[in-house]
């Protein structure tokens, strides 16, 4: 049996992890979207792999607490991610890095912080901080290469 106070971290941790789904699908569309000689697009693969590891800690993370990970970005997400692929169908590197910066920063690390505010135990909490670090680490490399 699963505590009230563990089913709301395991409920916050979910709508995080949905949101990485989200990222990861996000950085598929701009992988397609980055021709294959452009140096971003390793950068931008590896970015990648960094939020499906994030995915994988977390869902780890909400098993540890007795709760079920979610396996997508949920329907509001895949929404979401529907409009933009519509919005923001642009090729050029200039533009691409501009909505991957903001993807990482609002999305990844701006919403993560206010969701997580006071909903956390500590170890989940911890776990949060050095993802927000990784993400902090995409965004300055990102805007270094914006400039």
């Amino acid at each position: 049996m699963i505590s009230i106070e563990n089913q709301n971290v395991v409920k916050t941790l979910n709508q995080l992890l949905q949101g990485q789904y989200m990222g990861i699908h996000s950085f598929e569309e701009f992988i397609k979207n980055l021709d294959d000689s452009s140096p971003l697009r390793n950068k931008f693969i590896t970015i990648q792999k960094d939020l499906k590891h994030h995915s994988d800690l977390i869902s780890e993370r909400i098993q540890e607490l007795k709760g079920t990970p979610a396996t997508s970005e949920g329907v509001v997400g895949r929404i979401e991610l529907y409009i933009s692929q519509i919005f923001d169908h642009s090729n050029s590197e200039k533009e691409i890095l501009k909505h991957a910066i903001k993807g990482e920063n609002l999305y990844g690390i701006k919403m993560t912080e206010k969701l997580v505010r006071d909903k956390l135990d500590e170890e989940s909490l911890n776990l949060v901080d050095r993802i927000l670090d990784k993400q902090r680490e995409h965004v300055d490399y990102l805007k270094s290469e914006l400039h």
